[in-house]
């Protein structure tokens, strides 16, 4: 079996949606007809992840083997090594990563969490990732968490999105919501607060101290993500889980995070080199007695692939996250992934389980 051709490709959701507004996908076609699919983080509408898969990665894989994936992408990354081996080279690896993996899966009829090795589990809980809640008022947050606790969420995380050019802001504000939606939830729901990197280091042990007052689960990247030091120190300051890893794209940066102090990594898939990646942060996570909480907001391709490598976990301490849903992500696969009475349960379709609809795709397709 030999790569043909490799397709990447925006998708936009809504004709109003911004180019930043759009997912990053590609497909990976094989000589025998059948296509694995990936996807790229979204950042920007992963324009520069795209623009290197057609330009300087694909050149590389047509006629090769889609077997030898590891080896092909481990060359690619080393070969465009001097691009930065960060952001979008990562999230291009990524999406070509879950693909190879979906197309071992139809090749072999298998799902990925089989050639993985297994699943622990196949029925899922979540938690409810809650963005935006930096420009709401208490009011706004309480009702868009209540009407999120409708899908039966196993917990809660109310992130604030914060521009991280402005730290500190409103302290005593970030904390009333955080108390009204403990009050909202009742004692013993658990919850989970993201800062967003908008806090100084006393400005987060400030907030950690209140979180840990209101038996919050954990405190995500509270301090910009590039002081790695300062992120480590606030972990030790403070009791509550201090987590971090969502903008780590490589083995070695998450090893500097653990080796800085932080108990709890997120590395996100469709950025840190996708199942082959995560489950190499697994390992190194295990190894050090860390717990490993993938990050992961994109509603289909990477959160069914995530969902994969979570089921496939020994020691899965959270629930998987899920991202404020939208249904118009929907249209373009004929079996969405869903939750059920609170639960997500895998695909048992081979690969990543997810069809394609290509007449809506084709109505979506927005090229490079």
């Amino acid at each position: 079996m030999k790569i043909t051709r490799i397709e990447a490709f925006q998708v936009a959701w809504a004709a109003t949606d911004k180019p930043s507004q759009r997912s990053a996908f590609v497909r990976i076609h094989t000589d025998d007809g059948l296509i694995g699919i990936g996807e790229a983080s979204p950042m920007q509408g992963g324009r520069a992840s795209l623009g290197m898969v057609v330009h300087d990665i694909a050149p590389m894989l047509v006629g090769r083997d889609p077997l030898d994936h590891a080896v092909l992408l481990d060359q690619a990354m080393h070969t465009l090594v001097k691009l930065g081996p960060e952001g979008a080279l990562t999230g291009a690896m990524a999406a070509l990563d879950i693909a190879l993996w979906d197309l071992k899966g139809k090749l072999t009829g298998l799902p990925i969490y089989k050639l993985i090795g297994g699943a622990w589990k196949t029925a899922l809980p979540f938690y409810a990732s809650i963005g935006g809640n930096g420009d709401r008022d208490i009011d706004a947050v309480v009702r868009v968490v209540e009407a999120r606790l409708r899908d039966r969420p196993a917990a809660v995380k109310i992130r604030f999105d914060n521009n991280r050019t402005t730290l500190d802001a409103d302290i005593p504000g970030d904390i009333a919501k955080a108390r009204a939606v403990r009050k909202l939830v009742g004692d013993g729901f658990p919850l989970a607060f993201d800062a967003n990197n908008c806090y100084t280091s006393g400005g987060a042990i400030r907030v950690g101290r209140a979180l840990e007052e209101l038996e919050f689960w954990w405190f995500e990247e509270p301090v910009q993500h590039y002081h790695i030091h300062v992120m480590g120190e606030v972990a030790r300051k403070l009791d509550i889980t201090v987590s971090a890893g969502e903008q780590t794209y490589t083995l070695a940066g998450l090893a500097d995070l653990i080796d800085a102090g932080v108990r709890m990594v997120q590395p996100d898939i469709v950025k840190m080199g996708g199942i082959t990646g995560l489950l190499r942060c697994a390992a190194l996570a295990h190894a050090h007695g860390v717990e490993l909480v993938p990050h992961q907001t994109q509603p289909m391709i990477g959160h069914v692939a995530n969902l994969h490598v979570v089921a496939s976990l020994l020691q899965g301490t959270k629930p998987a996250e899920w991202n404020d849903p939208s249904t118009r992500t929907h249209a373009v696969f004929d079996n969405p992934p869903l939750p059920i009475d609170g639960l997500f349960h895998l695909p048992t379709g081979p690969g990543l389980g997810l069809t394609m609809n290509e007449e809506a795709l084709a109505a979506r397709r927005v090229e490079i």
